[in-house]
């Protein structure tokens, strides 16, 4: 397994048929896509696991991290999210946070993210804002 940054054009049929495969793949493209740093995680040169950074001062935001559903509870997003963490060390920011789906605020709590009392909803799916000091 390796990870490495990828262009926003490679993260949107992973996001679309992880996500939201109910929807046509525009559902998935965020607005300033083109501010993020997005990162791939490959095996065997194929493409599992996908997320998307948003740096903005000392916070850092993440969005739109898909596993290949053939893939997931192998540790391929664990990888992922624990290398995209420590990038965000890596450029000093102080908060990582992200807009999480309420079924898998278990999942965010192993990696320290607590739950705030924001909550809303899209697409029909509740979300929860978490986040976490670095």
């Amino acid at each position: 397994m390796n990870v490495r940054q990828i262009s926003k054009e490679d993260t949107w049929q992973l996001r679309q048929s992880v996500m939201w495969p109910d929807k046509n793949i525009e559902y998935v493209k965020i607005d300033n896509d083109h501010e993020g740093i997005h990162y791939g995680l490959f095996d065997h040169n194929e493409l599992c696991s996908v997320i998307s950074l948003f740096v903005q001062g000392d916070t850092a935001q993440f969005r739109k991290f898909a596993t290949d559903t053939s893939r997931q509870g192998k540790g391929y997003g664990t990888t992922l999210l624990n290398y995209v963490i420590n990038e965000a060390k890596e450029m000093n920011t102080k908060i990582i946070w992200c807009n999480a789906r309420k079924n898998k605020t278990t999942y965010y709590k192993k990696f320290g993210l607590t739950p705030s009392n924001e909550t809303f909803q899209k697409g029909g799916v509740d979300y929860v804002i978490m986040s976490r000091h670095l």
